[in-house]
C-alpha cells in the first residue's frame, strides 16, 4: 500500500501545501529582517522562532501540528540542538511584502478548505512565531544594555501580519 503524503488529508494539492509549511520559516526570517540586530540577536530570534515552530507539535490543531511536524522533519528538532541557519535577506522591505502576500493567499486559502478553527489555530500559530521573534532579542542600546524589547519596525511587522491573517 502507498502511503499518502499528510497534505491530502486536508485536502490540498502539492503547492497549497508547499505555502502552508514555507510560511512559519518565512515569517521567522521576516521577523527578523524587520529590524537590523546584529549577528547575537538574530540568531536569539532565529532560536526563538525555531521553538515556537517545533512547539506547534503538541498543538490541538491536527493542522499546525502536521505543518510544524513536517518543517522540524525538514530543519530538525531544536531539542535535539538543531540550529537554522541565520538569514539575512539583500532587502529585508520586499521580503517583508513577500511574506505577508503569501500570509494573504495562505489565510483565503484556509478559508476555503478547512474550518475556522483550524484556519484560526493556524493564524494564531504564525502570529504568535512572529511574537516570539521580535520580542527574542532587544533592539538598540549599547553592549546589549538597553535598548526597546519590540523596535517600531518589529511591531508593525507582527501588527501587520496579523491583520493580514485575520481580514
Amino acid at each position: 500500500m502507498i502511503e499518502q503524503p499528510a497534505y491530502t488529508g486536508f485536502g490540498f494539492s502539492d503547492g497549497e501545501w508547499g505555502l502552508l509549511v514555507g510560511l512559519p520559516q518565512s515569517i521567522l526570517t521576516a521577523a527578523s529582517a524587520a529590524e537590523s540586530d546584529g549577528t547575537r540577536r538574530t540568531m536569539a530570534e532565529t532560536a526563538a522562532g525555531l521553538e515556537t515552530i517545533s512547539a506547534g507539535r503538541e498543538s490541538a490543531s491536527p493542522l499546525v501540528a502536521a505543518v510544524a511536524g513536517e518543517i522540524v522533519t525538514r530543519v530538525g528538532d531544536p531539542e535535539a540542538g538543531a540550529e537554522l541557519p541565520v538569514i539575512a535577506p539583500d532587502d529585508p522591505r520586499a521580503l517583508i511584502d513577500d511574506v505577508l502576500l503569501r500570509a494573504g493567499e495562505a489565510a483565503a486559502l484556509l478559508a476555503t478548505r478547512v474550518d475556522e478553527g483550524e484556519a484560526g489555530a493556524y493564524r494564531h500559530w504564525l502570529v504568535q512565531i512572529a511574537e516570539q521573534v521580535v520580542g527574542a532579542a532587544s533592539s538598540g542600546g549599547l553592549l546589549g544594555i538597553g535598548g526597546e524589547s519590540v523596535s517600531d519596525s518589529e511591531r508593525r511587522f507582527r501588527d501587520r501580519l496579523a491583520q493580514v491573517l485575520n481580514d
